[in-house]
């Protein structure tokens, strides 16, 4: 395990969470049900990675 106090996890959350964001803006315009459920898919996945992230932080500060 990397000693990186969980902030590459947070750094891909954020681009997960912008990715999904954009395509399920893009889907939504376009009305395309594939690309909007890809977006929030990739939403909650930057979700999921962010909790990690602070999980870790919690964990190292505890050291």
């Amino acid at each position: 395990m990397t000693n990186d106090n969980g902030f590459s996890d947070k750094l891909k959350a954020g681009v997960n969470k912008a990715k999904g964001e954009v395509k399920d803006q893009v889907g939504n315009a376009t009305d395309d049900k594939s690309l909007q459920a890809e977006g929030k898919f990739d939403k909650a996945k930057g979700a999921v990675q962010e909790k990690i992230g602070e999980t870790k932080d919690r964990h190292t500060d505890h050291r």
